[in-house]
C-alpha cells in the first residue's frame, strides 16, 4: 500500500510501503498542479491496482479526472462530484427527488440571524460559520438556512445505479472560538428505525440513479423537530470508514467492487463503535514523542509544530450501545489530552 495525504501519521508510516506527503495545506486544500508529479514519483516503477482517494477533492472537482488521465483510479470522476458538492445542483437535485434541504441562498439575506455561511466542497465542519460573523459579502460563500437538530450520517455503497446502506452514525461537533460547528465524532448506530431507514434509502436511490455515484460514499443530514434534512454528500470514503469497517467484508473491498460495476457485500454489525477526533486547544512548537494506546490512530509525528485547532489524533471506543460508546471515546480524549497540552506554548 502507498499513501500520499498532507499528514503522514506516524502509524500510517508504520503501516504503509511508502508514503510521501501532497502538496498543499490544510487551510488552502491540495496544490493541483503538483499532485500527479508527486504521486508519479511515489509510485516509480510500480503499477498500482488502483488509486483511492478521499477528501479534499470535492473544492475543485477537476483534480478527480486529472488523477484518472494518469492514474487507475477507483473513484467518482469530476462530474458526478460535482453534481452533488455544488450547492446548487445539489439543491436542484433534492427539488427533483422530494428531499428536505436547508434553504441557499448566494446573497446575504436582510436579516442574518438563523442563516450560515459555508464554503462550496468544504468538508469537516470547519468551514461552517454563522452567517453574522461575516461582513457584507464573504468571499466564495454561500448562505444556507439553519436547521437545529442532531447531526446524523448514512454511509452507503453506490452500486450499479442504487444506494446499499452500510450503517448509521450519529455526530457531535467539536467547536472552538473560530470553527463552531467543526466536526468532533461519530458512532455507530445498532439500532436505526425501519420507517426512517426506508425513507432514507429511498432518497439515495434517487441521488445514486441521477448522478451515477459509485463507491463508498455517505449522506450528511441533520435529524430534529422540523424533519429529518440533507445537508450534504460525501462522495468518497469518509470520517466514518473506521467505525463500519469489518475484517471478514472489509469495506475497501466492496468499494473498489462498487466502482467495477461488481455485487458487493454489506457487513451485518454488533454493538456500536465510536470515533473522535482530538485538537489541540493551542499551538505547540514542537509535538512530543508520546507512547501512543490502542485504539488510536492517525498519531501526530514527533516534532512536528501544530497551530491551535489541528488535529492531533484519531480516538476509538467500542461498547454495546452507541451513548456508552460516545461517552467512552469522549473520556479517552480528556484522559489523553495532558500529554500533549503540557507542551503548548
Amino acid at each position: 500500500m502507498l499513501v500520499a495525504d498532507l499528514f503522514n501519521d506516524t502509524d500510517t508510516c508504520r503501516l504503509a510501503e511508502r508514503t510521501t506527503i501532497l502538496p498543499g495545506s490544510l487551510h488552502d486544500g491540495i496544490d493541483g498542479t503538483e499532485i500527479v508529479p508527486c504521486l508519479r514519483k511515489l509510485v516509480g516503477e510500480d503499477r498500482p491496482e488502483a488509486l483511492v482517494y478521499g477528501s479534499g477533492f470535492e473544492r475543485r472537482p477537476e483534480l478527480a479526472d486529472q488523477l484518472a488521465s494518469a492514474f487507475p483510479v477507483a473513484g467518482n470522476r469530476a462530474d458526478a462530484i460535482s453534481r452533488v458538492k455544488d450547492p446548487l445542483s445539489l439543491a436542484s437535485l433534492c427539488g427533483e427527488i422530494g428531499i428536505p434541504h436547508p434553504k441557499i441562498r448566494f446573497e446575504p439575506p436582510k436579516d442574518r440571524r438563523g442563516w450560515l455561511t459555508k464554503v462550496p466542497g468544504g468538508a469537516g465542519g470547519s468551514h461552517v460559520r454563522p452567517a453574522t460573523s461575516f461582513g457584507p459579502s464573504p468571499s466564495r460563500r454561500y448562505f444556507q438556512r439553519y436547521v437545529p437538530g442532531m447531526g446524523l450520517s448514512a454511509l452507503f455503497l453506490a452500486e450499479r445505479g442504487r444506494a446499499r446502506i452500510v450503517g448509521y452514525s450519529r455526530q457531535w461537533p467539536s467547536p472552538s472560538a473560530a470553527s463552531p460547528f467543526r466536526y468532533g465524532g461519530a458512532v455507530r448506530l445498532p439500532r436505526f428505525p425501519r420507517e426512517k431507514g426506508e425513507k432514507i434509502s429511498r432518497w439515495l436511490n434517487g441521488l445514486v440513479a441521477r448522478t451515477g455515484l459509485v463507491g463508498l460514499c455517505s449522506a450528511d443530514f441533520i435529524d430534529g423537530p422540523e424533519g429529518t434534512f440533507l445537508l450534504e454528500i460525501n462522495p468518497r470514503p469518509g470520517a466514518t470508514l473506521d467505525i463500519f469497517d469489518d475484517d471478514d467484508k472489509p469495506l475497501l473491498t466492496q468499494h473498489l467492487r462498487s466502482v467495477r460495476g461488481e455485487s458487493v457485500e454489506v457487513p451485518v454489525f454488533r454493538g456500536a463503535v465510536a470515533s473522535a477526533i482530538a485538537y489541540a486547544s493551542r499551538p505547540i512548537p514542537r509535538f512530543p514523542s508520546l507512547d501512543w494506546p490502542p485504539l488510536t490512530a492517525d498519531h501526530q509525528r514527533p516534532g512536528s509544530e501544530l497551530d491551535a485547532g489541528d488535529p492531533v489524533c484519531t480516538v476509538l471506543a467500542q461498547a454495546r450501545s452507541a451513548a456508552a460508546a460516545e461517552r467512552a471515546v469522549k473520556a479517552r480524549i480528556s484522559e489523553l489530552t495532558p500529554h500533549w497540552e503540557e507542551y503548548a506554548g
